[in-house]
């Protein structure tokens, strides 16, 4: 990409906690394993880490003692170390691996060091494993004050409106959701079609949910969750990686084609929504 494509719109700031650096997160992040996962899972740590960070900004502030959260795809865990660390909440986490595997509580044995004193700790992680799309959830209702449900919007196969209500239904009022997904009108995705490329995933050698089934752009979203009973408190979109398309273009073209879109070029939407008293027709 060169500098002329690069300034085409302003980075997001990164929401370091107080007292930290990118440097000294990212170290002990590395440090995180989950039991049999391999080079993959560390290379989607550098990938992603910014993503992870931008996702503890947004549950900044909303923590408290006696407050219940729920991290849907929690595995491999990145987010939930920062989350556990820099906030305060009393987690329960979910993920799912296939229909092979049992509905019920599982466990992962995640091995990483301690923030503060560098000590290898080995922990069992217990999730509820079961499909957000096909399996009742296993939580009572207004039983919860924030969900997390980042990177999984994009997988789904039917019909986003069921998931989300039945999120907002584990909500107490006043809860919150927070959800990350890609954007689909990032600016890698602009100058792949005035280039002629293709911008949809390829077929997943791990089946169906392994690929993006659907995209959103900042607008989509923001109507779906008014739909279906949110209050959309925060919205921005944020680079989290370096580019990874080649523009062949004229910058020219691409400067006009995106002239009016500064704040919704990133790689990815980072969504806060409160769950408020109205919903869509079910």
């Amino acid at each position: 990409m060169t500098a002329t494509q690069k300034n085409l719109y302003p980075p997001y700031p990164l929401p370091l906690p107080e007292g930290t650096s990118q440097d000294r997160l990212f170290e002990w992040l590395n440090s995180v394993r989950v039991e049999g996962s391999g080079d993959e899972i560390a290379n989607y740590l550098k990938i992603d880490f910014q993503r992870f960070v931008q996702t503890l900004g947004l549950v900044a502030g909303l923590e408290g003692e006696g407050r219940h959260a729920l991290e849907f795809g929690a595995n491999p865990y990145f987010t939930t170390m920062l989350l556990r660390q820099f906030t305060k909440f009393d987690w329960v986490y979910s993920n799912y691996f296939g229909s092979h595997m049992p509905r019920n509580v599982c466990h992962q044995l995640v091995r990483y060091k301690d923030y503060t004193t560098g000590e290898n700790i080995e922990e069992n992680f217990s999730y509820y494993h079961f499909n957000t799309e096909c399996d009742r959830f296993p939580l009572e209702d207004s039983s919860l004050d924030l969900v997390l449900y980042c990177e999984i919007l994009e997988h789904l196969l039917h019909d986003p409106c069921k998931v989300l209500r039945g999120i907002r239904g584990l909500l107490r009022s006043g809860g919150h959701l927070v959800l990350t997904t890609p954007n689909v009108a990032r600016i890698e995705n602009v100058m792949r079609m005035i280039d002629g490329s293709n911008i949809y995933d390829p077929y997943s050698g791990y089946g169906p949910y392994g690929r993006h089934n659907r995209e959103y752009t900042c607008q989509e979203l923001s109507r779906l969750l008014k739909y279906v009973g949110f209050e959309i408190e925060k919205l921005f979109t944020a680079d989290v990686h370096p580019h990874q398309y080649d523009f062949k273009g004229s910058p020219d073209v691409l400067r006009a084609a995106v002239s009016s879109r500064s704040g919704d070029l990133g790689q990815y939407i980072f969504i806060r929504a409160r769950k408020s008293g109205l919903a869509g027709k079910k």
